[in-house]
């Protein structure tokens, strides 16, 4: 942040400046002007060829997930100050360096004083036959998001089915495009020439994690694939892409995402240094050979190099608006990091994640199950930090990056592993770049706050500009902010994000009390903007708390986390598991044969999980209904193994069967089970039954732990296992049926109300005023006298209860979600791969050569000489109808 500059009498005039370019550095170049230019004189005049004012081309995607065209406009203030002329849609076609002119595609012929060249990139397409023919688009401005949508539209229409789309270039627009056109209903195939994705951000761990995260949301990954030829259908659009493999891609939408290049033809033009590799030569000022003419972000080459972020530019936007007004700033490349955005998956990284560095050392940890890869590289000694890598859980992203070329000050694979001992340092050096996208220090945020006046995250924001390009610094911006506050003696703001100035208990009471029934009911009457991936997901949880609508239903559906848009939990491979419901772990013969029947028609791996259920394993997207179908069929319903609800009430035989048994703890199981099932709340809960002290049920392991006495029961709350296991502490004791009912009743409900988002039981209980004692005078006693409320909430719950998977199967506008996304229902996907193994098939290991259907590999391993039967058995004719 830099405060105005007073104006002093003397100081001269900045005369005529123009910026030819109107993007995100042309508006950064502006807004500088203006704060450091303070009073003095000077008329500056930006140009650009688009029709709109500069917006937020790094939040272009946002787009497609229901952000207004209107909503990316950057912050208008420059072009309200007098001395600042906005012009669009007007083209610069020529300089004229000795007039001193610009001459644009109006005839319009502009003067300058100093001239500044911020023209940005062009994206480059490869020389490959056929980037003519309608239907190939490109993924970069406002226009292209367009005429995507527009293409897509008007195709689908003439074609009467789903597109299936190819986007050449894994990089991070390029998975931006395929995730675009999931969202546009079309069926993406990325092809990456590289040998994996995202080549220049990631190692190759990070890029094989973030390809199986890619294909468990439905794109198929072509990597070590070039694109040859665009081929025309019939009618003349694009139909398909021929790869350098030799395979030929049905394909609908093509776009080409395959790098940029300077946009250097005024500067070339004009007789201006151009480099080696493009761009407009500049110096550590940014000024070119001309003294009149600077160039800044993506047309300008420092040191022969070109950069393609906007962390760079506005940096060297900064630089020349300083030295207009005087100053002695100078441009000083550093190391950057990037963030994979709106695609639905995390990856980011900065620094050398390739370990380049003589004597770097690797520090990995990998999780092939909760499917996360992080890396650090740091010096010979371990001690300073040189780069990172994460995909699958960035959350240390934006407290490290920060601390590039600095010492790290702990055991480096201490903040890598699940419960690390080594949390990002808090108190930072002032020093510390820690927005690198506005170059914001970790000093300039401490004084937002002590001098200022700042008192929130939102305010410091404002004042410094900090965390409102990509985004990605705000978890450690709110850090510092809260730390900040604390040490003034500032009560610090207990906000869910930015979007919402309250926590997740406040937002629910609000909901609830006024029958608040959409995200934009609730954004508009208590929040701000579109919200994020922080409130979307807890507003969707709120209203299905509130049984308001299904979770697919079209207000509800962009809301959900992953699993939730499928109903179904991803696995490693890419495909989902099903998991219905068996409350109390009983399930009879006849249900028990017709899931069989189904798993071995669609070879689908099965076993038993560790909630007393059998699961299903290796179904793809597109068959998750008609497995649905047969399973609903059968009597069977959703056991919610995806959402943040009940996954399942664990018991024991109890009374009915054990000898030392002394209740029927199988049937209370039943009955709470199907008494909670489908409970939203703000994380996943699990509860236990034990017929008797001897706890086979483990119930004090569970969020929720019943076991049987003599005289009744006992019920436990806040237990969990995982990384910090707790046990439950007890809560009510010897309770008849009803009054057991009652109780946990009541927790739950309470629990749902003022828990934090994504607050197990166990932190929540211990967070709790007053602990177990005083929840017992709450639940118990009712000593606030809220118990008829918290009763009626379950009440409410229970009557309204719907199987999602039924619902979803009656109605065809849900079921398009899990329209194909390999070239037809049915065929294998070539990317799948399965080995026999103990009379089932597994994924295929790294090495290991399978066949990509899981009937072929299963009929393999039963077959008795170990043969390897590859033939693909068809689909029956009822799977074949109940396949949308």
């Amino acid at each position: 942040m830099t405060p105005p500059s007073s104006a002093v009498p003397d100081e001269p005039d900045l005369g005529h400046v123009v910026v030819v370019g109107a993007g995100m550095v042309a508006h950064r170049f502006a807004d500088q002007l203006c704060r450091r230019a303070g009073d003095r004189t000077f008329h500056l005049t930006v140009l650009g060829d688009e029709p709109w004012a500069p917006y937020d081309r790094v939040h272009l995607s946002d787009v497609f997930a229901g952000r207004a065209d209107a909503d990316l406009a950057l912050d208008p203030a420059p072009w309200a100050d007098p001395r600042v002329e906005l012009i669009t849609g007007d083209k610069v076609e020529a300089l004229d360096r000795e007039a001193q002119t610009v001459r644009t595609a109006s005839g319009r012929v502009v003067p300058y004083d100093t001239l500044v060249l911020a023209t940005g990139s062009w994206p480059w397409v490869p020389r490959t036959e056929g980037t003519d023919l309608p239907g190939v688009l490109g993924y970069r401005t406002l226009d292209d998001v367009g005429a995507l949508r527009r293409w897509v539209a008007e195709r689908s229409a003439v074609l009467g089915r789903p597109l299936r789309g190819a986007v050449v270039g894994g990089g991070v627009l390029g998975l931006e495009a395929a995730a675009a056109l999931q969202t546009l209903d079309v069926a993406p195939t990325v092809v990456e020439f590289a040998d994996r994705l995202m080549a220049v951000q990631l190692d190759a761990g990070g890029g094989e994690a973030l390809r199986v995260l890619a294909e468990g949301l439905g794109m198929a990954v072509r990597t070590t694939t070039g694109a040859t030829r665009v081929g025309a259908a019939e009618d003349g659009a694009v139909g398909s892409l021929d790869l350098s493999t030799g395979d030929v891609l049905p394909a609908d939408v093509v776009v080409f995402s395959t790098g940029i290049r300077p946009r250097d033809r005024l500067a070339r033009e004009s007789g201006l240094a151009i480099a080696e590799r493009g761009g407009v030569v500049v110096g550590p000022t940014c000024r070119t050979e001309d003294p009149a003419v600077w160039a800044v972000g993506e047309c300008a080459s420092y040191d022969g190099e070109a950069v393609g972020l906007v962390a760079p530019g506005n940096a060297m936007a900064d630089v020349v608006a300083d030295r207009l007004c005087g100053g002695d700033s100078v441009y000083e490349k550093a190391a950057d990091g990037t963030k994979l955005k709106g695609v639905g998956v995390d990856a980011a990284s900065f620094g050398d994640v390739l370990g380049l560095t003589p004597g770097a050392l690797e520090v990995t940890f990998a999780d092939p199950v909760a499917r996360t890869y992080r890396k650090l590289v740091v010096s010979d000694d371990a001690q300073l930090l040189l780069g990172g890598v994460f995909v699958g859980d960035i959350a240390l992203y934006s407290s490290l990056r920060p601390l590039l070329g600095r010492p790290l000050g702990a055991d480096p694979s201490a903040f890598l592993a699940p419960e690390g001992g080594g949390p990002a340092p808090t108190e930072l050096p002032d020093d510390v770049v820690l927005c690198s996208c506005s170059n914001v220090s970790v000093g300039t945020v401490r004084e937002a706050v002590t001098e200022h006046g700042c008192r929130s995250v939102g305010e410091v924001k404002s004042c410094t500009r900090a965390g409102t390009v990509c985004g990605s610094c705000v978890p450690l911006l709110t850090t510092v902010v809260n730390r900040s506050l604390e040490q003034a003696g500032i009560a610090v703001s207990n906000a869910m994000c930015e979007h919402f100035a309250m926590p997740r208990a406040e937002l629910y009471a609000l909901v609830r009390s006024e029958r608040l029934r959409t995200f934009t009911e609730v954004v508009s009457r208590h929040g701000t903007g579109r919200g994020c991936a922080v409130c979307r997901p807890v507003v969707a949880s709120i209203l299905s708390s509130l049984g308001i609508g299904h979770v697919l239903q079209p207000d509800q559906a962009p809301l959900q986390d992953t699993n939730d848009h499928l109903l179904a939990n991803l696995q490693k491979d890419g495909t989902y598991s099903v998991v219905p419901r068996m409350a109390g772990g009983e399930v009879t013969p006849e249900k028990l044969i017709a899931f069989a029947e189904i798993a071995r028609d669609f070879g689908l791996f099965t076993r038993i999980t560790g909630a007393q259920r059998i699961a299903m394993f290796g179904a793809r997207q597109d068959q998750l209904p008609a497995i649905w179908r047969r399973l609903v069929d059968a009597g069977f319903e959703s056991g919610q193994a995806y959402g943040k609800s009940l996954r399942a009430v664990k018991t024991c035989v109890g009374q009915t069967w054990c000898r030392f048994g002394v209740q029927d703890s199988a049937s209370m199981a039943i009955r709470l089970e199907m008494r909670y099932r489908g409970l939203r709340s703000p994380h996943k809960f699990k509860v236990g039954v034990s017929g008797c002290a001897r706890e086979c049920a483990e119930a004090r392991g569970k969020d929720v732990g019943v076991i049987a006495t003599e005289q009744g029961w006992n019920v436990y709350v806040g237990g969990n296992g995982g990384f910090t296991p707790r046990h439950a502490e007890l809560l009510a004791e010897d309770l008849d049926d009803e009054a057991l009912v009652r109780t946990v009743d009541r927790f739950l409900a309470l629990y749902v109300r003022s828990a934090d988002r994504l607050q197990r039981t166990a932190r929540w209980v211990e967070a709790y005023p007053g602990g177990v004692a005083e929840l017992r005078r709450v639940l118990v006693e009712d000593s606030q006298g809220i118990g008829a409320e918290l009763d009626a909430e379950i009440a409410r719950h229970v009557g309204g209860y719907v199987d999602e998977w039924r619902a979803t199967l009656d109605d065809p506008e849900k079921l398009r979600r899990f329209t194909p996304y390999v070239n037809a229902p049915g065929q294998p996907d070539p990317d799948l791969s399965y080995v026999p193994e103990r009379g089932q098939a597994r994924p295929a290991r790294a090495g290991e050569h399978g066949v990509p259907d899981l009937r072929a590999a299963r009929s393999a391993a039963a077959a008795p000489d170990g043969s390897l039967d590859i033939e693909i058995v068809p689909p029956t004719r009822e799977i074949q109808e109940s396949t949308p």
